[in-house]
């Protein structure tokens, strides 16, 4: 279900076109067409209006300062956004945190060992971006630790369902090519807890990154956080990386109870065909996802992340 991207636009046409590669204390590094990164904060008028909530991504119009900036630019204008990944605000916090504005796609990342891949939370990511109208992929990292026919097999619902998965490895190079031709040429946004390799998959994919990559903790084998906000890369081929900061806590934010069963694109081709209309495939008569279920062609495994997902959501609209 696609959600209609919002931002505020000025009526200033002046400036050079630019992207927003990343920011902190209200200072933003915007790229323009020359490929020269510069300084730029929000012209005052943008800062007053309450509504605006800049993003990595964002396609801004940029002007070198007019007085005493120095190398400090201002952003003139904020073009419309044309998709966002969002996420609900962390910390048990209400409302929703736009991760990055105008993503082609989400590449959600885990590893296959070191952490093990939490299938609950790959549900999770993957429900964002379908929620958000964002094609998504799969990357299973450090496919050298394990045996490949049961990484596969273990993973086989989500190939059933229509995801494609990668499977790589930052050291050995196993599955890079392919997800490199994945990358080019759009703007991907790499999803996926701390310490299963994003940083490392992008130095070995594109080594001029430099990107920092940070240990395991072998006493809770999580990673410990190296990027800290989103941070969005050119490629060299073409098109962006935003690498965005490990999940610890994946929410969805604005996402209405009824509409998840469409995030899931194995139980789409049931919708519509149940007794009820308004069937939410708990426990209804005539549900044919769960007869689905019951019949093999949806898994069972995936169901109940639908289940769970479906209760955490409802009970957020009754709070």
């Amino acid at each position: 279900m696609a959600r209609r991207p919002e931002i505020e636009v000025t009526a200033s046409q002046s400036g050079v076109p630019g992207v927003v590669l990343r920011g902190t204390g209200g200072v933003w590094v915007v790229r323009i067409a020359d490929g020269s990164e510069h300084d730029a904060m929000l012209r005052g008028r943008l800062k007053q209006s309450a509504a605006l909530k800049l993003a990595v991504g964002d396609e801004v119009s940029v002007a070198p300062a007019e007085k005493g900036g120095g190398d400090l630019w201002t952003i003139e204008q904020i073009a419309p956004r044309r998709s966002v990944l969002a996420r609900r605000a962390p910390g048990g916090r209400v409302g929703e945190r736009v991760v990055a504005a105008n993503v082609d796609q989400v590449v959600v990342v885990f590893a296959v060992r070191h952490p093990d891949p939490h299938r609950r939370m790959i549900d999770r990511c993957l429900t964002i971006a379908e929620g958000n109208g964002l094609r998504a992929e799969l990357v299973i990292n450090k496919i050298d630790l394990v045996d490949r026919e049961s990484a596969e097999a273990s993973l086989h619902d989500y190939a059933a369902a229509g995801y494609r998965i990668h499977f790589t490895s930052a050291r050995t190079g196993v599955g890079l090519e392919a997800l490199r031709e994945s990358l080019a040429g759009r703007t991907s946004a790499l999803a996926g807890p701390s310490g299963v390799g994003k940083s490392s998959l992008m130095n070995a994919l594109y080594p001029g990154l430099d990107l920092r990559v940070g240990a395991i903790s072998p006493s809770v084998d999580k990673g410990r956080h190296t990027t800290v906000g989103a941070w969005m890369h050119p490629l060299p081929d073409g098109g962006y990386v935003v690498d965005t900061p490990g999940l610890r806590e994946v929410g969805l934010w604005g996402l209405p109870s009824e509409h998840l069963d469409a995030c899931f694109p194995e139980i789409r081709p049931y919708l519509g065909s149940c007794q009820f209309r308004d069937c939410a495939h708990i426990a209804e008569p005539g549900c044919r996802v769960r007869e689905a279920v019951e019949s093999g062609h949806v898994s069972r495994e995936r169901y109940d992340s639908y289940l769970k997902l479906r209760a955490e959501i409802a009970e957020t609209e009754r709070r």
